[in-house]
Order: structure tokens, then sequence, then C-alpha cells
């Protein structure tokens, strides 16, 4: 095995992992609102709890990773991704769902951080940066195929693109046992790996440079009220769509079919829309870029409450496809203003505690807006969870005044 093997390797994982994750997420909520039958409520902390034990296992999972070996994490997360999506198809019940979000996203711990710190290890991390790069290509053709992919398995069957996908994504652990290399593993030393104690390290120091910090204050702010406006719309706008409106007839589409067509327009969507922000706005400029973060919130905010007083399905439609666009541009425009306002030395910490934050944030607030939807209407839920995105505007606007006045600590 030569470094040319490890990032072939690496990129074949990237690109069949998207491929086959992509073909389940993207029929996996209707199945769960149409064929398991779940509740607004019960779609919500399906969600909760599988963001529950990705925080909760991503210490122990990455000891394994950083004492044993990335190539073991690696390959136990793969299988236990795979296998916990044919377990949620098989089983299609509230429970069976449950289990299958404690099963997988266990797997997805183990794979987290694991993957890139392996290819790291493999390639030495002056070469680690492009293999990011190119991995994160092949990651976004993936999707796409995958996409193509659920759309002509769901209208067979709802279930097939779900354990099918899951069973080949389960069967990548084969191929990564025989090919994956792993040369120059070194166990991490006792005091730099992740443990609990490094967990709560890692909070209290945040709480410290936020406290004397007033744009980081500002910056973690708006990634935990993002967490808690994502969590719920991420899972109830699929039930709004299938209660509240009548699908096209168009070549007797089934609505699980129109939903992997949905997906195809916003990725599209969201591939200009990072590509614009690109040429156009200086990520080096903070005053821009939190401008522009203003308008992305402002603009996310106008099209939930677009998507949830929609009268027909084509408005609807439009509307998600916009708010899925405005979501994922928001992500590397926050990361490159934290980025921004970081030392060296603290730019990991700072990270690591937005992180907490934004899963926190979904935690809290998720179960609330599930039973808001549950209890008075999806409608309600939707308008309660953009509303969540006004507190974001005002953290802009006080951090736009800070930069404006020079006054920034």
């Amino acid at each position: 095995m030569n470094k040319n093997s490890a990032i072939d390797v690496y990129l074949k994982l990237r690109f069949f992992s998207a491929l086959f994750f992509s073909a389940i997420i993207t029929v996996n909520l209707v199945y769960q609102a149409t064929i398991v039958g779940l509740n607004p409520l019960q779609l919500v902390l399906v969600g909760t709890l599988l963001e529950s034990v990705c925080f909760i296992f991503e210490i122990p999972t990455g000891i394994v990773a950083d004492l044993y070996s990335r190539k073991v994490s690696v390959i136990i997360g793969v299988f236990l991704v795979g296998l916990g999506f044919v377990f949620e198809g098989t089983f299609a019940t509230f429970l069976g769902v449950l289990i299958a979000q404690i099963i997988w996203g266990i797997g997805f711990t183990f794979i987290s951080g694991a993957r890139e710190a392996w290819i790291a290890d493999e390639l030495g991390e002056r070469n680690a940066g492009k293999a990011f790069v190119r991995g994160q290509k092949m990651n976004q053709i993936g999707m796409f195929f995958g996409i193509i992919l659920a759309i002509f398995l769901a209208n067979i069957d709802i279930r097939l693109p779900i354990i099918l996908g899951g069973a080949l994504y389960a069967l990548q652990a084969i191929y990564l046992c025989k090919f994956m290399p792993e040369n120059n593993f070194k166990p991490v030393p006792i005091e730099k790996r992740e443990t609990w104690g490094t967990m709560k390290k890692t909070f209290w120091n945040g709480l410290k440079l936020v406290k004397n910090n007033k744009m980081i204050l500002f910056l973690i702010g708006i990634v935990m009220v993002f967490g808690m406006f994502s969590e719920g719309f991420d899972r109830l706008w699929t039930p709004f769509l299938i209660n509240d409106f009548v699908f096209p007839e168009f070549f007797n589409f089934e609505p699980v079919v129109w939903f992997g067509i949905i997906s195809l327009i916003a990725t599209f969507l969201t591939t200009f829309m990072i590509e614009f922000i690109d040429r156009k706005i200086d990520m080096n400029n903070q005053k821009s870029v939190i401008k522009s973060l203003f308008c992305i919130n402002m603009f996310l905010m106008l099209m939930v409450f677009v998507f949830a007083l929609a009268f027909n399905f084509v408005i609807a439609v439009s509307a998600y496809c916009l708010i899925f666009m405005f979501k994922e541009s928001f992500i590397p425009l926050s990361n490159a203003l934290i980025n921004q306002n970081l030392e060296s030395k603290t730019r990991a910490t700072v990270f690591s505690f937005s992180s907490q934050m934004d899963s926190l944030g979904q935690i809290m607030v998720g179960p609330l807006l599930g039973l808001i939807a549950s209890v008075i209407s999806i409608k309600m839920g939707l308008l309660v969870s953009g509303a969540i995105i006004i507190l974001s505007l005002f953290f802009y606007f006080f951090a736009i005044i800070k930069i404006s006045t020079k006054s920034i600590e």
C-alpha cells in the first residue's frame, strides 16, 4: 500500500458513503411520516434522540480512534450506520425508528473525526488539505446521484432506498477491512485525547472566552439560535407538505418522488449560491460577512413564514428550496466569521464550544416545537421556528454596531 492507495480509498469512501446516505435521507422523513405514521412530536423526538446520542457518544467513540485505531473506528462506524438504517426500514414502528437512531447515531460518532484523522495520518498534514477538498467534491457528486437513486427506488417501494442503501453502506466495511491502509497511526498521548474531562474543560474554557470577547458571544449566540430553529424545521417541513397540500398528478408521480425532485432543485440552488458567496463576498472582511449573514438570516426567516403560510404546492416548494439554500449558505459564512475572531491557540476550543451550543440548542428547543406542532398545528410549529430566527437578527445588529463603532473587545 502507498499514499495513492490511501487517497483512492478515502475518495471512494466519501463518494459511496454520500451516495448511499443521500439515497436514504431523501426518503427517510417521508417514510417516518407516512409508513411508520409518526406525528409531529414523535418526528422531532426522533431527531432529538439522534442529536443526544451523537452528543453523548462523541467522546467514548473518539477514544477508540485515538487509542486503538482510526481504521477500526471508521469500519465499526460504517457498519453501524448501515445497520441502523436497515433496522429502521425493516421495523416500521416508533420504537424501531428510535432504536435505529441509537444504532446509526453511535456509528456516526465512530466515523466523525476518525476518517479525516486517518487520511491526515497517511498523507501527512501538508497533503491532507487537498484531500479534504477533493473529498468534499466527491461527497457532493455522491449526494447528487444518491437523490436520483432514491427517486428511482422509492417509486418501486419507499422502504427500498432505506434498506438497500443501509445494506450497501454497511458492506463498505468489508471493502475497508481489505483495502484501507493504516501505516502511520500512532496512539494519541493521554493528555491530548478527547475525554469527558476534555469536553468539560472545553465547555468552561469556551465560556471564559465568550465572557471576555463580545464578538465571540454574539457569534456563539447566533449558532445556538440556528440550532434551535433548524431541529424543529428540519423535522416538520416534510409532514407539512404531505398533510397540507395536494401533490401534482404529473406522470402519476408518488409524493416520495416529488420529495426527491425537490431535493435535486434545492441542491442545485445551493451549489450556485455557494459559488456566488465564494466569488462575491470577501471572507476576510468582518463587516461584509456579518452583513451577508444578516441578509441570509432575514430572508431565511421570511421564507419560513412564506412556506408555513403558503396556499399552494408550488409556492410551498419554492419557499422550501430557498430555505434549504439559505440554511446551507449559513455554514461556511458563520465558520469564516468565527475563525476571524480567534487566535490560533483558542480556535479549536471555540469551534468545539460552538458545536456544543448548536447541539444543545437543538436538544432544548426541538421537543417544544414538536409539541406545539402536535397540540396546535404543524403550521404553528413552523411559524414559531421561523420566529426564533429573529433572535439571531438582534445578535447581527449589535455585532454590526460594535464593528462600526470600533469598540469590539
